[in-house]
């Protein structure tokens, strides 16, 4: 086995990237890989393979220094000239001058080459609130596999509005196909990059959240040294097992109709007495026996095990609020009910 690397300073910033992806594990690193295309992906791999063994300190050091970057970024500014020579820096100079000719236009990319990029779920939300004719002409001006996917999210009785318009349009006047265009352009684009830029505090709270309790605990005391306010703001953000305690009782009561029972024990073994009382008293005298005697059952259980089952839990109760089936209170005065 290599020896074990601990100058920070020599690692290069691919380096850093393949110990981050390391470190974040299987489930995450793969939802990154699937944004990266096949060369940064061979890239990243063989960075990898080669990094053999990491110390503890050194990762630890890498997450606060990501943490404390990410959180303290003033205001840029991005244009043709600053992102160009970005990518000189990294990519070679004909690809460079490749991927600006695409983006400058007007050899650039169309509205419709753009739209080609959009996922079926994102575009079919949006045209299931536009007129039929309007939907036509879009799918008419896409691919017809991408069309394809849209058209199947559509609601059925819209989807079949489209396809008689589809059946029945004459040539598309170019006054028509240019409004189309422009609306697509000021109203779907627009929003559509907006949504898309995240809060950094945010994205390292819900880095934090994937991390064991242990890690996550280190990097926390850590940030809280070197950025105060940064860290306060990241613990504000997180939701964990121990924030259940937010939900009124039927929320409790919508949860456990849908949360496994073994994952529940598992999860209350690791809990606060708050957070168990939540749940007890929320369900019957006999199921809240039934729940204990199988704790009990269980004996001693890893911390990690433990960790798994309320993250599960936690991602179950994030989904029901996003759905509307349960609220989460924020935990401040104008979020008490009135009964």
């Amino acid at each position: 086995m290599g020896r074990v690397k601990e100058d920070y300073r020599s690692l290069t910033g691919p380096q850093k990237a393949g110990i981050m992806m390391l470190s974040l594990g299987e489930e995450y690193s793969t939802k990154l890989f699937a944004m990266m295309d096949d060369e940064e992906i061979r890239e990243l791999s063989q960075v990898m393979s080669s990094l053999g063994t990491i110390s503890s300190n050194l990762v630890e050091r890498l997450f606060v220094e990501f943490a404390d970057a990410i959180s303290n970024t003033g205001s840029l500014v991005g244009s043709f000239d600053t992102t160009e020579r970005l990518l000189m820096r990294s990519l070679p100079k004909d690809r460079v001058e490749a991927i600006m000719e695409e983006i400058r236009g007007p050899a650039g990319r169309t509205m419709w080459d753009k739209l080609g990029n959009v996922s079926e779920q994102v575009l079919a939300n949006y045209l299931k609130n536009e007129y039929p004719q309007t939907v036509a002409v879009v799918l008419s001006k896409i691919k017809s596999d991408h069309a394809a996917r849209v058209m199947a999210l559509l609601p059925e009785n819209f989807a079949m509005e489209v396809v008689m318009r589809m059946l029945h349009m004459e040539a598309v006047q170019k006054e028509v196909l240019d409004g189309v265009e422009k609306t697509l352009r000021t109203e779907f684009m627009s929003n559509l990059a907006r949504t898309a830029r995240r809060d950094a505090h945010e994205m390292m709270a819900e880095i934090f959240n994937s991390l064991d309790r242990n890690t996550e605990n280190r990097f926390v005391t850590a940030l809280e040294e070197r950025n105060r306010e940064s860290a306060e703001r990241i613990k504000q953000l997180m939701f964990t097992f121990e924030d259940l305690v937010r939900l009124d009782a039927q929320g409790v009561q919508v949860l456990l109709r849908h949360v496994e029972k073994d994952k529940l024990g598992l999860a209350l073994k690791g809990a606060s007495d708050n957070i168990k009382d939540l749940f007890f008293k929320n369900m019957s005298e006999r199921a809240g026996k039934m729940l204990r005697e199988d704790m009990d059952a269980m004996g001693p259980v890893r911390v990690r095990e433990v960790d798994e089952a309320q993250n599960g839990i936690v991602a179950l109760a994030k989904e029901l609020a996003n759905t509307g089936q349960i609220v989460i209170s924020e935990g401040k005065e104008d979020d008490e009910l009135v009964y």
